[in-house]
């Protein structure tokens, strides 16, 4: 008898992009945002940056919209700390969150 393993879906990189855009609109939207809305935007592309494929795809649509960097990088902080961040500034930010 032949074992399966079921293999892990991958995020489609075109909706993880469009995902990615929505949120920096939200972010940058000068007017008020519904929370519900912005909640279920975050925890979508929060579940698309958690199923994608590492790779220049990914780091492009990371570096084009910072607001997903920066949730991607939150994701990311117990297995790889400020991972995105310039080294100046996230050192800086370790050390002030070790003297709490």
């Amino acid at each position: 008898m032949k074992t399966t393993h079921p293999t892990p879906s991958r995020a489609d990189p075109t909706s993880t992009r469009v995902l990615a855009a929505l949120l920096e609109r939200l972010e940058r939207s000068s007017t008020a945002v519904d929370a519900q809305q912005y909640r279920s935007v975050v925890r979508r592309l929060a579940d698309a940056l958690g199923q994608a494929e590492p790779g220049a795809a990914l780091d492009a649509v990371l570096a084009e919209f910072p607001a997903a960097s920066q949730l991607y990088e939150n994701l990311q902080y117990e297995h790889a700390g400020l991972c995105r961040s310039p080294l100046d500034p996230a050192l800086a930010a370790e050390m002030q969150a070790r003297q709490w």
